[in-house]
């Protein structure tokens, strides 16, 4: 499932070398699609915490950051999810190699990305916690 925004939407999880393009997928929320899937008939590519993604060109946000800037220098971020423990509000977020966070929903539309690598199956119930994604209570 991907983020509680798009719980009701059509999804299916990322694999290696995905070529996806952000995309509002209504009420204002950005997440993936595939590159080549219909603007009608989007659907929804899930990406697991840990999951590392090269940009095309530099990543440009919807509205400027934290930090006043709307777009940042770097074309890769590793895919993680923050503030698990709070139902209803974004957790999806690029983790730039600087260690800022921005929220997947801010990014601009448009943008392409290739999926690079995703997390190892976990081998431990610990490994399995940090890679499951927000539940949501319907």
């Amino acid at each position: 499932m991907c983020d509680f925004s798009l719980q009701h939407a059509k999804s299916r999880p990322a694999v290696v070398a995905d070529k996806l393009v952000s995309h509002n997928f209504g009420r204002g929320t950005i997440g993936f699609k595939a590159v080549d899937d219909p603007i009608g008939d989007a659907t929804a590519v899930c990406i697991l915490p840990g999951t590392e993604l090269a940009f095309e060109k530099p990543i440009k946000l919807r509205w400027s950051s934290d930090d006043g800037t709307g777009e940042s220098a770097s074309t890769t971020a590793i895919f993680r999810q923050r503030d698990k423990d709070k139902p209803h509000v974004h957790h999806d977020v690029l983790e730039m190699p600087d260690g800022r966070q921005i929220l997947l929903t801010q990014l601009e539309e448009g943008q392409t990305a290739t999926v690079l690598q995703v997390p190892a199956a976990p081998k431990t119930e610990k490994e399995a916690e940090e890679q499951k994604r927000a539940e949501y209570a319907g």
